[in-house]
């Protein structure tokens, strides 16, 4: 409606500890492409997803998720002045609505939109097309109660400037650069009115690496409200999450959860505990998941639970990569394997 909803003066450690486990919407409104037609149904549908109706939002939150992490991408519906396709406006604003209905948080971000790249080819430009899109996002949101949460990028980093895989020429100048764009979307959502001075708000870490996000020239932008998350994702180790045969830069795994894996796995969180959750500041690992024909379910199944467990048992939110294809059929409204996920969602039990 018009009307303000309220929100209350509870802290952003609290909100996170109150989310449960999470889940992603993935490859639905944040497809990207030039193969596709620029329309709204088009791109929802572009990557494999059918259209998104609120009975399958609805079975999501039945099955005991308590928030879902909407990602969107902005950019490929824009017209040349930056304005956002009314339309597109108008569909995020139904699905946001709709997971905000069926009592579950809601994270909306910006996704392969490239902030990075976009601004390292212009900074200025760059910068001010971040800035015009989130303004048009805070204003069309101001009224939505806190259950609505903004994420500042996905996985953003300035390659091009610092290679983190070697050395550290040009490091502080990507760090810069990054620290600026989420210094940019905090004082936007802070400045826009309705209830976004006191939004709880995600701000990505560069490259949503736990290592960069624990690295001291990740500097968090100063918010006169204090209601700032950290997102990091978790695909580790990616021989095994993410690749299904061998590749340039690794071998494909198959086998997890060994002594050392475990031990590897606890040893980043609590890196996160330490830097951040210690510090009041909470996490949340906007996406995780272990894919790929070549692993058996039992390794999956295994690899989810542990991550989803040392998270939360460490009071950080973990929410679970997931598209059309994988744990939810979203024509059926149901998950393909309900025990698995009762398992999961057991752990925030």
């Amino acid at each position: 409606g018009c009307g303000k909803e309220p929100v209350s003066d509870r802290s952003t450690l609290d909100f996170v500890r109150d989310m449960g486990l999470g889940i992603n919407l993935g490859n639905a409104l944040d497809s990207t492409g030039t193969w596709f037609e620029k329309t709204v149904e088009a791109q929802e549908t572009a990557w494999g997803s059918p259209i998104i109706t609120e009975e399958a939002i609805k079975g999501y939150a039945a099955a005991g998720f308590g928030v879902m992490r909407l990602p969107v991408s902005w950019t490929v519906l824009m017209d040349e002045n930056g304005k956002i396709d009314p339309d597109f406006m108008d569909r995020v604003e139904e699905i946001v609505g709709w997971i905000l209905d069926s009592g579950m948080k809601c994270i909306l971000n910006t996704h392969h939109d490239g902030w990075s790249s976009k601004v390292a080819a212009d900074r200025d430009g760059g910068l001010e097309l971040y800035k015009n899109m989130w303004t048009q996002i805070a204003d069309r949101f101001k009224n939505y109660g806190e259950d609505l949460m903004f994420e500042s990028m996905n996985e953003e980093g300035f390659d091009s400037l610092w290679n983190r895989y070697g050395g550290t020429s040009g490091k502080s100048e990507a760090y810069a650069l990054f620290n600026e764009l989420n210094k940019t979307f905090v004082d936007v959502i802070r400045s826009s009115g309705g209830n976004n001075p006191e939004r709880h708000l995600l701000l990505a870490s560069y490259w949503t690496d736990i290592n960069c996000a624990c690295d001291d020239e990740f500097i968090l932008p100063d918010d006169p409200s204090g209601k700032i998350a950290i997102s990091v994702h978790y695909y580790d180790p990616s021989t095994l999450t993410i690749i299904s045969e061998d590749v340039d830069w690794g071998k494909a795994q198959t086998e997890w959860g060994s002594e050392d894996d475990l031990n590897y796995l606890n040893g980043q969180i609590d890196k996160l505990v330490d830097k951040f959750v210690s510090n009041g500041i909470p996490v949340i690992v906007g996406e995780y998941g272990c894919f790929g024909e070549n692993k058996s379910r039992e390794v999956i199944e295994l690899w989810t639970e542990s991550v989803a467990e040392a998270a939360y048992s460490r009071g950080i939110c973990p929410i679970l990569w997931d598209t059309s294809g994988d744990e939810y059929d979203r024509s059926a409204c149901k998950f393909r394997r309900p025990e698995f996920i009762e398992e999961l969602i057991s752990i925030a039990k």
